[in-house]
């Protein structure tokens, strides 16, 4: 059986384009010293021993060394001519039993010959390619049989050669199946890998939106809301103008590191979580900002605080970080309230604001969309559960719950 790989310049693939591929082609089975050697024993032990004395046969020397060397020739190239050998081997002992040749011990020349020719055709060829050549070559010999008892009424003829074709073809039909058996289970592991890297890919393409576009909404809802501070504010009162512009200076250095480092990411895929990624104890900063932007925002910490995963807490605190932008970009109002409430098996995060019931707007109405999409991806990833809609009251409010079992990872 032979083995054939992807050649080494190729070895810069993934893992699954490199595997070993089990499969037989015309074209790469040569003949080897297996091949070579067959064809040699076959001799060596059924027509050396009629030349040297040993056995009594039928026929000259020579015819006998003709006929014995014919017959195991084809299978020096059975592999690479399955079909081609099966036809040389059965014209052989047709050829012998016409003309009452016996160049094995045997009656009607029995031996291993036919039998390999008929295995290595069922090996490398189609069930039913193989089928019709073996039935073809056995009715060849048995109408040549018939026919050399005429010629030769002296001689015994017998009809074993379909005990010897029926075995050797279950033989190499099975190798066969068992070979594109392997070649299918190889197939579908690349096909699987494929998908799996596929769907890897597409999930670090949705992380990265996700991240850019939480990032580069907060940022610049805080910059159009201190530019505008800053542009009322600067005949009047340029103190303040100035210290809304160092803000805005501020905010975009902020976002353009953290933006060059999640496009880093794409590049070199590093660690889930980097150091500089924030958690629940930033929300408080988060919250700060955004009451010097003129939003009045009620922060409430309800529970025990438990130090959750690192990627938790960057979760809730990017929903947190959404769901006010989404307040100050949607909402129509300068009143909005965050709580986290801490219990022994969820964690839960609840973000509202005060808007008018006229003008609630759903957030990703009027933008890219990604903002309750991203939040209710980011929740699901923890096997949690995401909820966001106006409230009968008037305003717009997200709840996300995040169930915390100590004893299992996120999946």
């Amino acid at each position: 059986m032979a083995i054939t790989t992807l050649p080494p310049e190729h070895t810069a693939r993934p893992w699954h384009q490199r595997l070993p591929v089990f499969r037989h082609r015309p074209g790469d089975a040569g003949p080897d010293a297996i091949d070579v050697g067959i064809a040699v024993a076959c001799f060596a032990v059924f027509t050396l021993p009629l030349l040297v004395g040993t056995v009594s046969g039928i026929g000259s020397s020579p015819a006998i060394a003709l006929f014995g060397a014919a017959a195991v020739l084809p299978l020096i190239f059975r592999r690479r001519w399955p079909l081609a050998a099966l036809v040389a081997v059965a014209a052989v002992l047709c050829l012998a039993a016409v003309l009452g040749v016996r160049f094995t011990p045997w009656v009607s020349n029995t031996g291993p010959e036919f039998g390999v020719a008929v295995l290595t055709l069922a090996d490398r060829r189609t069930r039913r390619e193989s089928l019709l050549a073996a039935g073809v070559a056995l009715l060849a010999l048995y109408i040549t049989g018939w026919v050399a008892t005429d010629l030769h009424p002296d001689q015994e003829q017998d009809f074993v050669q379909l005990l010897i074709a029926v075995p050797a073809w279950l033989i190499g039909d099975m190798l066969r199946t068992r070979r594109d058996y392997r070649n299918s289970l190889a197939a579908q592991q690349r096909h699987w890998a494929a998908a799996e890297e596929r769907r890897i890919r597409a999930e670090e393409r949705l992380r990265v939106s996700r991240d850019v576009h939480d990032l580069i909404s907060h940022t610049l809802s805080m910059v159009a809301v201190r530019s505008g501070v800053a542009r009322m504010l600067l005949d009047e009162q340029p103190g303040e103008a100035r210290q809304a512009l160092g803000a805005i200076e501020t905010a975009s250095r902020s976002a353009l590191n953290e933006l060059r480092r999640v496009l880093a990411q794409t590049r070199e895929p590093g660690p889930e979580l980097e150091p500089g990624d924030p958690g629940l104890a930033e929300i408080a900063t988060l919250v700060d900002g955004l009451r010097h932007d003129g939003l009045v925002v009620e922060y409430q910490v309800t529970g025990e605080p438990v130090d959750h995963p690192a990627l938790l807490q960057t979760t809730v605190y990017r929903i947190v970080q959404e769901a006010l932008t989404n307040v100050v970009k949607h909402a129509h109002t300068d009143r909005a309230r965050v709580e986290i409430r801490y219990a022994p098996h969820e964690l839960t995060v609840f973000v509202e604001d005060d808007g008018p019931v006229a003008d609630t707007v759903e957030p990703d109405s009027s933008g890219s969309g990604l903002g309750l999409v991203g939040m209710r991806e980011r929740v699901s990833l923890f096997g949690g559960r995401f909820e966001a809609g106006p409230r009968a009251a008037g305003g717009f409010a997200v709840t996300a719950y995040f169930p915390i079992d100590k004893d299992a990872d996120v999946h």
